[in-house]
Order: structure tokens, then sequence, then C-alpha cells
């Protein structure tokens, strides 16, 4: 696993990087294994991930070079496998913060966005080529980037092979933040450590319960917010963050 993703810990903050600089970072299975392995099973005591690609390109989606002929099935296998692996990273619980920089393209792109905090260097560019070499996207594309563009913005982006960079990916929401050269990091470290300050089921249920809601019907949504604001205030978190409120000073919720 480290060859293809190294690790690297900081108190509570796992930083993970994408290691095939020779290819742009781009996906094979065993990185998507990789990615599996940590996500499937952290290590303890993570409170959040920080997840970056090593030199200049964040990933540059599927490795065609080792792409290989599936029979229809065997297609629909791999691809519900990176959606397996991409729902670990959305919705395992740990927030994680992603650094953009270079190629997000493709399967990369489809990663980006599963990821929950996404701040884009100027060399970033987000792109969809899968239209224009003959296939389609099979990761998650069509669900997350389809909700943050719209399909009409998303088809007309596989369908021209168009590219968006930094700001503009910021104005269409594929980025949260856009800094200067090199500054994705340092601020990724920034805002890991403010997220894993938090409550752990408070960060549990923003992950979780946010993207749930915005599926159901406004009453389904509605219910289920109540579910989850009750038991957000009952818990050990709530009870800190009320005693800090009181007490005047910052909570301490590990």
């Amino acid at each position: 696993m480290t060859d293809l993703i190294q690790i690297d810990m900081a108190d509570d903050i796992a930083t993970l990087t994408f290691n095939r600089p020779d290819k742009r970072n781009a996906i094979n299975d065993a990185l998507i294994d990789a990615l599996d392995a940590f996500f499937a099973r952290p290590p303890d005591g993570v409170n959040a991930v920080i997840l970056c690609g090593a030199g200049d390109h964040f990933c540059a989606g599927l490795d065609l070079a080792e792409h290989e002929h599936r029979d229809p099935i065997d297609g629909v296998h791999h691809s519900r496998n990176w959606h397996r692996v991409t729902e670990l990273i959305e919705f395992g619980g740990l927030p994680v913060v992603s650094v953009l920089h270079g190629a997000v393209i493709g399967g990369g792109l489809e990663i980006a966005t599963s990821t929950h905090v996404r701040i884009a260097e100027p060399s970033v560019r987000f792109q969809l080529p899968e239209g224009r070499r003959g296939i389609f996207v099979g990761g998650g594309a069509t669900v997350r980037v389809g909700r943050i563009l719209g399909p009409d913005r998303m088809r007309e982006m596989m369908l021209t092979g168009r590219s968006y960079g930094a700001d503009e990916g910021l104005a269409l929401g594929l980025g949260h933040y856009s800094v200067g050269a090199g500054e994705g990091l340092a601020l990724a470290q920034d805002i890991a450590r403010k997220i894993a300050d938090n409550a752990p089921f408070s960060n549990y249920l923003m992950i979780n319960a946010l993207p749930r809601v915005s599926d159901m019907s406004r009453g389904d949504g509605l219910f289920t917010e109540s579910l989850a604001a009750a038991m957000s205030q009952t818990s050990d978190g709530a009870k800190e963050g009320m005693r800090a409120f009181l007490e005047k000073r910052a909570p301490k919720f590990r």
C-alpha cells in the first residue's frame, strides 16, 4: 500500500498522498484497493484525513495503459467496486480534505467529489473526458459531479471534453477554496485541524445526514433532521459544548 499511497500521521490527522507521479497518479485497481484498505479500517485515533497527490497532479483518472477488456458483467462489478470505495470515503465518518492541483480528471474528479472539503491550486484542471474517449463515467460522477453541476452542464462537459480551472471550479462548486500555488496543503492542515477538533458525533451526522436528506422528500428530510438534532443534543459532545460555552472556554471534545 505504501508504494501507491504514502500515509503520514501528525497527531490525529492522516495525510494520504497518491504516489504514482510518473503516471500523473492515474488510478489502477491496486490504488483503489489501497484506498479501500485505509478507509475500511482507518488507524485508531484518526479524526480527519487530507488527500493529495505527489508531483504535478492530483489524479489523472483511470490508468488507460493498464485498462483491460472486460465483459459487461465484469465491467459492472468493476464500476460497483469503485462506488463502494468512494462511498467509504464520503460516508465512512472521517472528514476528508482534498488538495487539488494539476489534473483532476475523470476518476480523479470522482474521488475528489467524494471528499468533504476541496482546495484548488491555480494549476488545477477539472475535466471529464470520457465522452471523447468512447467510454462513460463509472466511478460515481453521474451522482456526485452531476449534483454539483447539474445534468445539463455535466452533459456539455462530457460531450465537449471541456475543462475548468480553479476559479471556474470554485464558482461551480467543484472546489470550495481557491488558493495560490503551493498553498493548498497548509490550508488543508488548518482546516483538518479545525474539523478534527469538532465533536465526533456531530461530524458524523454532518457527513452522513446532509447528503441523504437532499435525496428525501421535504417531509422525510425535516423528520430526519429532527432525529439528528435530538441525537446530537443529548450526546456527550453537546454536553461538553454547553459546559464550555457557560465556562467561556474552548470545548474539548476528546
